[in-house]
Formats: structure tokens, C-alpha cells, sequence
């Protein structure tokens, strides 16, 4: 049986591989967190996957307080890029399927139409910075590989923009949200499920390749607040602002529509319209 190990799985899209894994029969998960696996370690990293006969790491452990790392930014490193070169390297070794969770941040926002996987990255912030870092480790040293680009990711697990609205949404009479930072929401568990299909379709090929995966559609973040208000029946008004009006250390992507059809080509991956993934994920908090 295959072993699967998933790192960061306390987190959102962690949690999501844990809702749907006894749906997997074919493979052995091991779910991790820094207590079980600290994969800053390079020797503590070896000695697990030796250990457990690892063929599949998803590795879902990740700095994202963007803000945040724009002054902890030895800790952002080391997290988001030092630690994936440690996996790279002993998934090399051990010839095991890496799977890399990347981000939107790894562009400027200024194009205008959607990203495709070979557009050039240049990040804004240094949170994009350390991901851009970690995809390049991925794709140098780990001959069998995937990274996976996805944006504003949320799920019914942890804490996310959909669950801030609605708690905000619920102690406010009215809110403001940027109108001018153009995206696709991704529900975590459509994300986690692509993965799997993945994993199943590559078996024990070699893959070393970039792939892009959110939800279809494109939106900014007050279409997706109205949204939510409206589909979480949630009596609060939302007011459209600029990012000039709501200031951040670290700078958003303006325009971080990714383009999907590299991901559905290549895996027959089905890709859900955001709202009606949104539709799913509120019902689960019912």
C-alpha cells in the first residue's frame, strides 16, 4: 500500500485531505503537523521518510500571514522555502511524489488576463518572495514533483475570509471591502479532491511540472463578501472601498485570475464555479 504523508495537516487544506481519505482504501495516510514532523529539520525529515517507506508528500505546511513576514521574514524563509528544499531533497533520495501548494502571490497582479503556469513570477511581497523560492527548490531538486498554484483559498475548516465575513458580518451593521483586487476564490475540499485525482492519475510516472488550481470565475473581494452576506443570510450592508482606502505592509496582487486548463487537460479534473462551492461550504457550517 502506498503511504501518504500530509504536512501541515492541521490547517485547511490539511484537514480537507483528512475529511475524504477513508473515501482513498488504496493508500496509507499519514497526517502530520510540527509536533509529529517539524520539517525545518533536514535529519528529523530523513529519518520519517525512511522510516515510514513515504511515496506521496503533500506538503500543505506553510507561513501565510502575508502581512506578517513582511518584518518575520527569517521565519517566513525558513518555513515556506528552507524546509521545502529539505522535503526536495529527501523525496529525491527516496524517490517519492512531492506536491507543493503554492500561491497567486508569486505575480505582481498587473496583467489582464488569466495566469498561465509559464508566465514570468515576480512577486510584490516577501511572502511571494519565499513561495516563488520554495516552487523553484521543488522543480530543481525533486525530479518527481508537482506544484500547485492556487488563490484565496478557504474552507470550513480553520480560519478564512469567508468565516471573518460572516462573523464580522454579524456583529456589523455595514462593512468595507476592496472592490479593486480582481481573483478566484478556491474552497479547500475541491482542492484536496483535484489533488487525490492527481496523485491516482500519476501513479509511479515522473512528473516535474506547474500547475495552476482554483475555482472558475473571476471576482474581486466585495463580489465575494456580497456573496457571502447573501448566502449565509446575513443582514449586513457591504460597502465597495479601494485598496488605497484599507493599507497593508504587504501588497496584494491586483489582478490574480489563474488560467486551469494546463490542470483539466492533463488529469480530467472538473473545476466548480466558485459560488456554487461557496453554496457548499455554508451549508457545512449550518
Amino acid at each position: 500500500m502506498n503511504n501518504i504523508v500530509v504536512t501541515g495537516s492541521n490547517g485547511q487544506l490539511g484537514s480537507e485531505i483528512r475529511a475524504i481519505a477513508s473515501q482513498f482504501s488504496d493508500y496509507n495516510f499519514i497526517f502530520t503537523d510540527v509536533d509529529e514532523l517539524d520539517i525545518t529539520k533536514s535529519i528529523e525529515v530523513e529519518l520519517f521518510f525512511r522510516k515510514n517507506n513515504i511515496s506521496v508528500c503533500i506538503n500543505c505546511a506553510a507561513y501565510t500571514a502575508v502581512d506578517n513576514a513582511e518584518d518575520e521574514r527569517e521565519l517566513a524563509m525558513l518555513i515556506n522555502y528552507e524546509s521545502v528544499e529539505n522535503l526536495a531533497n529527501v523525496c529525491n533520495v527516496n524517490n517519492t511524489l512531492l506536491i507543493q501548494i503554492s500561491t497567486d502571490y508569486v505575480f505582481n497582479g498587473q496583467q489582464y488576463r488569466p495566469y498561465v503556469e509559464t508566465d514570468l513570477p515576480a512577486p510584490d511581497s516577501y511572502y511571494g518572495l519565499t513561495k516563488l523560492k520554495s516552487e523553484q527548490a521543488v522543480m530543481e531538486i525533486a525530479k518527481k514533483s508537482i506544484v500547485i498554484r492556487t488563490s484565496w483559498l478557504y474552507s470550513s475548516f480553520g480560519n478564512n475570509f469567508v468565516k471573518t465575513m460572516m462573523r464580522l458580518g454579524r456583529e456589523r451593521d455595514e462593512l468595507g471591502v476592496v472592490v479593486d483586487q480582481i481573483g478566484t476564490p478556491t474552497f479547500a475540499a475541491d482542492l484536496a479532491n483535484a489533488i487525490m485525482k492527481i496523485i491516482q492519475k500519476t501513479g509511479d510516472n515522473h512528473i516535474n511540472e506547474i500547475y495552476n488550481y482554483s475555482n472558475e470565475g473571476a471576482i474581486s473581494w466585495y463580489d465575494f463578501a456580497k456573496a457571502i452576506m447573501a448566502h449565509a443570510n446575513i443582514n449586513c450592508r457591504v460597502n465597495a472601498i479601494e485598496s488605497k482606502d484599507f493599507p497593508s505592509k504587504a501588497k496584494r496582487p491586483y489582478y490574480s485570475v489563474l488560467n486551469k486548463a494546463k490542470i483539466k487537460n492533463d488529469f480530467q479534473i472538473d473545476v466548480p464555479y466558485w459560488l456554487d462551492s461557496l453554496k457548499v461550504m455554508i451549508s457545512k457550517l449550518d
